[in-house]
């Protein structure tokens, strides 16, 4: 009798960090995912598929602070027709909103058949920043992974391609960064106090981290841990990793995607 290979959910200890590229070829690699990009939106928005809507899609990013989300979504958004994706940014919830369950202010949010949605922090926010920081009863926390999976789940049924990207980066480099924009006057507005202070309880959001991909990493929606630690190999991965997840989600809905090398969008 042979057992069933269990899948090992993604952990950052195992993630190999110094990842690099050179000025060239991130501009070279970028290029092409953006092409790619555009390619497949317009099939999914319909506009290259006899009027078909494709699958909705959900690009959500969670990583550490200064990890290099905001540049990941400038480049991903930057070739795209603005009628055709919307970027949400999510922070610390409202009076309002916390008179609702905590999923309740994403939902407008999200993109119906033919869109795109990214979402800049999520409902992820309830076991990372929340456990952590004590903003949720340990009942609370605890509970929100099976309804997160629970809630994930029911939009893959109805269609919805969901992207989980995690970017890391080490400690030190998180420390470079902010002494960057600590030093930059324009870039300084960015840093804050709690940014100081969350770099204190690194290891508790490692914790809260690794106990977050390996409760809510599922089929219909898995976790991808980017390498950042340099900016540009963290931007190209990004997107390519983007690109292959809704590759993958427009077969599941029998839409196959046109064959690509990459290179046949040089010259474009």
């Amino acid at each position: 009798m042979t057992s069933k290979a269990v899948k090992a959910h993604p952990q950052l200890a195992s993630i190999q960090l110094g990842g690099r590229l050179s000025r060239g070829e991130e501009e070279v690699q970028l290029a092409r995912a953006q092409r790619r990009l555009v390619h497949l939106r317009l099939i999914n928005g319909g506009q290259l598929s006899n009027k078909r809507l494709g699958p909705p899609v959900c690009v959500i990013f969670e990583g550490w602070d200064a990890s290099g989300k905001g540049g990941v979504i400038k480049r991903l958004v930057a070739p795209l027709d603005t009628r055709h994706v919307r970027v949400a940014q999510f922070s610390t919830p409202t009076s309002d909103e916390l008179r609702h369950h905590f999923m309740w202010r994403f939902s407008p949010a999200l993109p119906g058949w033919g869109g795109m949605a990214i979402l800049d922090r999520s409902w992820y926010g309830r076991v990372l920043v929340e456990r952590v920081e004590g903003l949720a009863t340990d009942e609370q926390w605890r509970r929100a992974y099976k309804e997160i999976s629970a809630y994930e789940q029911s939009l893959a049924v109805e269609g919805m391609v969901l992207v989980k990207l995690w970017l890391h980066i080490s400690h030190d480099e998180q420390g470079n960064r902010f002494q960057a924009r600590q030093d930059n006057p324009l870039k300084a507005w960015k840093l804050t106090e709690g940014d100081w202070r969350n770099r204190e309880k690194r290891a508790e959001y490692e914790a809260a981290v690794n106990d977050m991909l390996a409760s809510t990493d599922h089929a219909d929606a898995p976790w991808d841990v980017i390498d950042a630690e340099q900016k540009r190999f963290g931007r190209v991965s990004a997107l390519q990793t983007i690109v292959g997840r809704i590759e993958d989600g427009m077969r599941r809905w029998g839409i196959e995607p046109p064959p690509s090398t990459g290179a046949e969008y040089d010259d474009m």
